[in-house]
């Protein structure tokens, strides 16, 4: 069994490779996107600013912008001859010891240098007896700075810098900083088309009728496009194909003419139903089979690549519900976010934190580990985790209990309450 580092590393290898050459990024199609739209899609043009911000000197305060030259020290007087708003700029000139009154975002005029806060004159204590339709005097009440209290223009943005750069994962951030250059539009890569198929005689697809006990209902396809929803794919739903060699040929077949990921859940095991792994290896290759880890361990990695112009690449997942969100977090989300071709400060981490555990862990050496258990912050901000007992991977009441799993090492063996473990929230939690 490869061990889960190796193989996390050998999968990104490989998408590197499928990135570079089977399916090189500045090759792929690009789609215009609506700004709106943008959030979690990969940025295919480097994104450059045509005009500065600011795009002119901007008061950063509330109170008067004085002209050039003018005496600025404690107690001295600056007669006020205009107003300056926010979208509406005072255009006039002024001399030495002349100013405007000036508000918060407002355009500082070119024969002014510095802005002074009305707190730091008289105006509190002469506003009632101003007609601002008249010149009027203020004194300062402390010695000003030349070029305080103004943003300069370009200070911000200069034009002609290049703001966002391709492979960037666009969030919030990035969508007002394109807004307030006024793009409505960005360029993005045409988003993966990922397919997903369930096998197993007994799964019956939600929303329909259970007619014999024998079945179940297919609960790993609506989690995985849970867990799928914020990456930039393009989900097609194969449904559920019986445990049937030709069917499962089919099925897969087509999936490969369709799609540049095929995920699969149940049908990996070495059971006389188990199929896939003899389609992959007909249609393709397989390039791992079983890691090293508790849950997931018949977890396959491969590729379809029979009479099709570039490969598929193929993540089977074992059937039980916890083994699907394991593998699906370790291996198949970091897979797809780095194919989809955002860069590597742009994936999103996998975040771990130490917890002390409030109670014993039983666990046998030779696979990593990851438990269900709910972590708990104290007033003082340490982190404690208590882990559930019953972790088989059929049981899914405690999944939906945790938000955590307790990452345990394959050397390890049991653990002691008040020993400190790895503990990795659940991305859901934190998104």
């Amino acid at each position: 069994m490869i061990t889960m580092e190796a193989l996390q590393t050998a999968i990104k290898l490989r998408v590197d490779t499928y990135n570079n050459n089977d399916f090189p990024l500045p090759t792929r199609v690009l789609k215009s996107c609506e700004l709106l739209d943008s959030r979690n899609q990969i940025l295919a043009q480097d994104i450059t600013a045509t005009f500065d911000i600011p795009r002119q000197n901007l008061s950063a305060m509330d109170g008067y912008a004085i002209a050039h030259g003018s005496d600025i020290s404690n107690d001295s007087s600056i007669q006020i001859i205009g107003e300056s708003q926010a979208g509406s700029a005072y255009t006039g000139e002024l001399a030495a010891g002349q100013g405007v009154r000036i508000f918060t975002g407002a355009v500082v005029p070119d024969s002014c240098d510095t802005v002074i806060m009305q707190e730091n004159t008289n105006f509190a204590a002469i506003r009632d007896t101003i007609d601002k339709s008249k010149p009027y005097t203020v004194t300062l009440s402390q010695t000003a700075q030349i070029d305080s209290n103004i943003r300069k223009q370009g200070e911000e943005i200069e034009s002609g810098e290049t703001v966002l750069k391709v492979g960037k994962r666009l969030n919030a951030a990035d969508i007002s900083l394109l807004a307030n250059l006024g793009a409505s539009q960005v360029k993005v890569f045409q988003p993966l088309t990922v397919g997903l198929l369930a096998t197993g005689d007994e799964l019956v697809a939600v929303g329909n009728e259970l007619t014999s006990l024998a079945q179940i209902y297919n609960s790993n396809t609506p989690t995985l496009k849970t867990m799928l929803a914020d990456l930039p794919v393009t989900i097609r739903d194969y449904g559920i194909i019986p445990d049937n060699l030709e069917q499962t040929t089919a099925a897969v077949h087509k999936a490969m003419q369709d799609c540049d990921v095929l995920i699969s859940t149940a049908g990996v095991s070495v059971g006389d139903y188990d199929f896939l792994t003899t389609v992959i290896e007909q249609l393709g290759q397989i390039n791992h089979y079983k890691v090293a880890m508790k849950p997931g361990k018949p977890f396959v990695f491969g590729e379809l690549n029979k009479d099709i112009a570039k490969p598929v690449l193929y993540f089977g997942l074992p059937g039980n519900p916890l083994s699907t969100v394991v593998g699906a977090l370790q291996f198949v989300i970091p897979a797809l976010w780095q194919m989809s071709g955002a860069g590597l400060a742009e994936r999103p981490m996998q975040l771990s934190v130490k917890a002390t555990l409030t109670n014993d862990i039983r666990k046998s050496a030779g696979r990593k580990d990851f438990q269900r258990g709910r972590l708990t912050q104290n007033d003082a901000g340490s982190y404690q985790v208590e882990c559930f007992s019953g972790q088989q991977s059929h049981r899914i009441k405690r999944l939906s209990r945790a938000n955590c799993f307790v990452v345990l090492d394959k050397d390890s063996g049991n653990v002691a309450s008040g020993d400190s473990v790895i503990v990795q929230p659940f991305p859901w939690l934190h998104a």
